[in-house]
């Protein structure tokens, strides 16, 4: 469990970080769905995105570039470079998610974002005051996450939608999961006891991004499980 290290830190102190981390993240998910939306109203730029698809595969690689970067980086670039490189992440992955406003009902994202909110915060809360060491359920996590991905992979060439339900399924339970697990692990770097600002807000837009991962993994997979798709 956590030693005396992290115990030197004041509640403030743990409270505020974390609010800057809810507070980042909350604003990237704004991004992303302005964005989106903003998009899929267009018939002609979403014409454009469904009609050019290595434009769309370009974007996804860029995507997949850009937070890599930000994970690699942000311990030696300065923490405005950081918010910009997150924000522009934010912004890129709204231009993808603009396809699921075209596929799915405008009342099935919503109704799917209620409840992925409802189940990051569950996890959340649980994550936050649970006085269990869930890093012991990491490893399997991770294994978990990258079945799912060598799964999903495999599944563009066989375009099955049995498969890709029950790797929808699955998903879901890993990053439901993988919330409780980070929510605990960032509230640790907060208790670290620090006298660097900037690093210490980098630490938060770190944070902020590996919640946002989380909550948007998790609307993905619910959205293709219970979404109304429009056609």
């Amino acid at each position: 469990m956590w030693n005396n290290e992290y115990q030197a830190v004041s509640v403030d102190s743990v409270r505020d970080f974390m609010y800057k981390v809810y507070g980042w993240m909350s604003c990237a998910l704004a991004i992303t769905a302005a964005v989106a939306f903003g998009i899929s109203s267009s018939q002609s730029a979403m014409s454009y995105i469904l009609g050019t698809p290595f434009l769309f595969i370009g974007l996804l690689i860029l995507q997949v570039i850009t937070v890599v970067f930000l994970a690699a980086r942000v311990k030696v670039q300065s923490y405005f470079s950081s918010v910009l490189a997150f924000l522009f992440y934010s912004a890129l992955s709204g231009v993808t998610f603009s396809v699921y406003f075209y596929m799915y009902t405008e009342s099935s994202i919503y109704l799917t974002f209620a409840i992925t909110a409802g189940m990051f915060l569950t996890m959340a809360l649980y994550g936050h005051v649970t006085k269990s060491d869930l890093s012991s359920m990491h490893s399997y996590l991770m294994m978990g996450l990258f079945g799912v991905m060598i799964a999903t992979i495999a599944n563009i060439f066989f375009q099955s939608p049995a498969v890709m339900y029950y790797i929808s399924l699955v998903a879901v339970g890993i990053f439901t999961l993988l919330t409780a697990y980070n929510v605990q692990k960032i509230k640790q770097l907060a208790m670290m006891p620090t006298t660097d600002l900037e690093g210490k807000n980098k630490r938060a837009i770190l944070g902020a991004l590996t919640l946002y991962l989380d909550f948007v993994n998790l609307f993905i997979h619910l959205l293709q499980l219970f979404g109304k798709r429009k056609r």
